[in-house]
């Protein structure tokens, strides 16, 4: 029998659940003046309005989030500022995604409410996805194991030093 290690899995395992904690609210206020702690939450940006971080548990390397700061599961509640600055924050990141990373392609997703495949139903987030030719296999379906080719702190040393331009 082969087997394939996949050693940080461990830690969305053993991950503690906090239940009635929004995990965008909490990461996103953990950071005080000095922000010290973006890069253990892997935040990559923070604008006026809403913030940028890598996906802990990504569908691709490069899996970017980008978060409005303001609590809602869907399009209530934001104002027009709000929203511009989200989808130009979008925009930079495919941009940055680019030119870090030169992806074929990308997939950008919204999901609204928890039978739309959101795992974080309460607070709105867009996935911005990488895509490169042969990217998917069938290790997922197989063997519930996704095979991410490079380490997450190193694709995030990579793309936040675009985010500082």
């Amino acid at each position: 029998m082969k087997r394939l290690w996949a050693p940080w899995r461990i830690e969305y395992i053993l991950d503690e659940k906090k239940h009635n904690v929004c995990l965008f609210c909490d990461i996103s206020r953990k950071t005080g003046k000095n922000r010290t702690d973006d890069k253990k939450n892997l935040i990559l940006y923070r604008g006026k309005y809403c913030f940028v971080m890598m996906n802990k548990y990504p569908y691709n390397n490069g899996h970017l989030l980008v978060v409005p700061f303001y609590h809602t599961s869907s399009f209530e509640g934001l104002s027009d500022e709000v929203l511009f600055e989200l989808i130009k924050t979008v925009k930079r990141s495919v941009d940055i995604l680019k030119k870090a990373m030169n992806p074929e392609g990308f997939n950008l997703g919204l999901n609204f409410g928890k039978v739309a495949g959101a795992g974080m139903e309460s607070h709105m987030h867009l996935h911005v996805v990488p895509r490169w030719t042969g990217d998917t296999d069938s290790m997922p379906i197989i063997a519930e194991t996704r095979v991410m080719p490079e380490h997450i702190q190193k694709t995030y040393n990579k793309i936040k030093k675009f985010f500082k331009e």
